[in-house]
């Protein structure tokens, strides 16, 4: 379920890296796998990070072959303390996942401490406006930010901000913020 219903923004996000096939590419909060299967062909190593251990552990069984081999490394941690080494990665994606992130400016330091010099991040998100007319989504906890805030954490933290693209998904607007470092 949740590939089918984030297909578009993921897909979006990892044709935002514009990899050239010799990076290190990780895919933060990567929930059905989605993203770890659209950047396998396109990196030369995949990394992914997850905060469920129930998504990791789907992960590792349906990537069996690609962690055996190497190409494919899985890690369980939050986005504020990624299990990886400093300058490890020249392109991140994460999508819909800091709804569920207490230390916004931790997150994004952290991320920008992975990010190789040079590098590229993508953030995608849900149009805040929309999704804060929803009343499940903010009686379920999602911490929605205005787009301008996440832009000026982004920018705190060391990364600049490239483009930011929008587009409509799942009957929502859809935004990716590419930032460089």
């Amino acid at each position: 379920m949740l590939n089918r219903r984030n297909r578009e923004a993921v897909v979006k996000a990892v044709a935002a890296l514009e990899l050239t096939g010799t990076e290190r590419a990780l895919d933060i909060g990567f929930g059905g796998g989605l993203g770890l299967r659209l950047l396998l062909p396109k990196a030369a190593e995949v990394h992914g990070v997850e905060i469920s251990a129930t998504m990791l552990a789907r992960a590792q069984a349906a990537f069996r072959g690609e962690v055996a081999s190497g190409r494919l490394v899985l890690g369980e941690g939050p986005m504020t303390a990624l299990p990886l080494e400093t300058g490890s990665v020249h392109a991140v994606i994460t999508t819909n996942t800091v709804y569920f992130v207490e230390d916004l400016p931790g997150a994004f330091a952290e991320v920008a401490r992975v990010l190789a010099p040079g590098g590229r991040f993508v953030l995608g998100v849900g149009d805040p406006e929309l999704m804060g007319r929803a009343r499940m989504l903010t009686e379920n906890g999602f911490r929605i930010r205005p787009i301008a805030e996440l832009e000026a954490t982004l920018t705190d933290a060391g990364l600049t901000m490239r483009r930011h693209e929008r587009f409509a998904h799942s009957g929502l607007g859809f935004h990716l913020l590419i930032c460089g470092k």
